[in-house]
Parts: structure tokens; sequence; C-alpha cells
């Protein structure tokens, strides 16, 4: 992952430190996702978070919402990201989903609850036209 992917900048208002909450929590749960371990991933999640992966039914709940991740990514796969836009309580991070033999571009929309938690996530991948 690219560090300098995670700077923002800007004034420092109560939504503001919510969205950067959510922001840090969104990095987070790439590297927990990335090590494998959906416990400290699903304790960034909150309690009525919503996934929506192309292709695949929406989870809700954070205990579908990790396993949706777990079956999505397997245990040799990396995310790098290139790149995050965050404001008003959302989140967008664009980079590569990593697997042996394979790299595909992808953009997250999350939706950071008031609390700072991830509240959802919608995935959507690049393809050839």
């Amino acid at each position: 992952m690219h560090t300098d992917a995670w700077t923002s900048t800007g004034p420092n208002t109560v939504s503001d430190l919510v969205t950067a909450a959510g922001t840090d929590h969104v990095r987070l749960v790439y590297d927990y996702l990335d090590a494998g371990d959906l416990d400290a991933c699903g304790s960034l999640l909150h309690d009525h978070v919503e996934l929506e992966l192309p292709g695949a039914p929406t989870a809700r709940g954070r205990t579908a919402v990790l396993r949706a991740h777990r079956d999505h990514n397997g245990p040799r796969t990396r995310h790098e990201i290139d790149r995050v836009v965050a404001h008003d309580r959302s989140v967008v991070a664009a980079g590569r989903r990593i697997t042996p033999g394979a790299c595909l571009r992808f953009v997250d929309l999350f939706h950071i609850a008031e609390d700072g938690m991830v509240k959802s996530c919608t995935r959507y991948y690049h393809t050839e036209p």
C-alpha cells in the first residue's frame, strides 16, 4: 500500500473528525483483510454494515459481511491502494486487488456511521468495454 494515499488535509470540524476516523478504519479494513484477521476487521464495522460485491447478493450485518469478504478474497489476496478521497462521512478508495495470477482494478465506496465505524461498502471493478 502507498502510505501517501492516506494523507488528508482540511479543517477539523466534528464531521471531518468522524470522516478522518472512518478513513483510518477503512485503511485498517484492507490491512486486516490482507492479513486474514477477520476478527480485527469486524471490530471496525458498524453492527448493521452492508457490503455490495459485484455478482453477489448484498451482505447485511457484521457476520455476513465478514463471511462475504472471506469467500471473495481467499487467503492470498492483497489490496494495493493508490488513491483515497474522503469527504462528509464518505470514503472512496481506488486500487488493485491482487491474487495469485491476477490483478484487478477496483473502486470501493464506503459510508461511515456517526461513530466512525464502517457502515457500508460498495465495490466496483474495472472491466474492458
